[in-house]
């Protein structure tokens, strides 16, 4: 939602584009580096990575939380034609977890949702060229007990597209039974449900496969872990994207 002001007709350009394409609830949620009170989180993946500190100059802090409240506010007392509920995408470091829960207790959230975007301090997603000479295995590994660790967090509803590791085709040479296996276990556990979402796909066509990959989706049903689906969309046009796919693969 940050690609423009936070206004009721912006929201409308979102609710509007679901309605086209047949839904009946919308969740609607901002980034949590967008706001300046988030900052601190991201100290050490900026002096990790001159890309990303420019990217994070370019990009970060950008509001308050308050501007984002005060939207909610705003849209709870407007009539949609569809179910919206509002959110938060948080960015999860372990050694964060009670700076995060202080920063959101209390706000009203309709969800909070928990997501890996960084394997100590490495942004994996940003660009294919970054994983040139890493240890894949290791960050597999370290992705998944960082997932592991967020799961148990108590702090979010849900967790972002769980095996977003993959984006850019990069496999480790064991196979992710065993962390499929746990991740699943302690979603069920916490109660939390598993994001199966196009955007990555959208994004990296050429190297993402849709959505999570069919294994660890059989292994979160298995441990009856609830699934939702989601385009994850940065601007009104991707509202819906290939959501029927995704819960084809259900």
């Amino acid at each position: 939602m940050s690609a423009a002001p936070y206004t009721l007709e912006w929201i409308d350009q979102f609710v509007n584009r679901a309605v086209e394409m047949g839904l009946d609830e919308i969740r609607l949620l901002e980034h949590n580096y967008i706001f300046e009170e988030f900052s601190p989180m991201y100290d050490s993946v900026r002096a990790y990575s001159e890309y990303v500190d420019a990217w994070f100059q370019r990009s970060a802090g950008k509001h308050k939380l308050a501007d984002y409240l005060e939207l909610i506010g705003l849209a709870r007392s407007h009539q949609f034609p569809i179910e919206v509920k509002f959110g938060l995408e948080i960015c999860y470091f372990k050694e964060f977890e009670g700076f995060i829960h202080e920063l959101t207790k209390d706000k009203g959230f309709d969800f909070l949702l928990g997501s890996i975007h960084f394997v100590d301090d490495f942004a994996f997603d940003h660009k294919p060229e970054h994983w040139a000479g890493l240890d894949v295995d290791r960050i597999y590994r370290r992705y998944f007990e960082a997932s592991f660790s967020l799961a148990r967090s108590g702090i979010f509803d849900g967790i972002g597209h769980p095996d977003a590791i993959k984006q850019f085709g990069h496999k480790p040479s064991y196979p992710l039974s065993s962390f499929y296996e746990s991740l699943a276990a302690e979603l069920a556990k916490s109660g939390m449900y598993a994001d199966h979402n196009s955007g990555a796909e959208r994004r990296c066509p050429e190297t993402a496969s849709l959505g999570m990959d069919t294994e660890l989706l059989g292994t979160l049903k298995k441990h009856n872990v609830t699934i939702i689906t989601s385009s994850d969309a940065h601007c009104p046009e991707d509202v819906g994207y290939k959501i029927r796919e995704l819960n084809n693969m259900l």
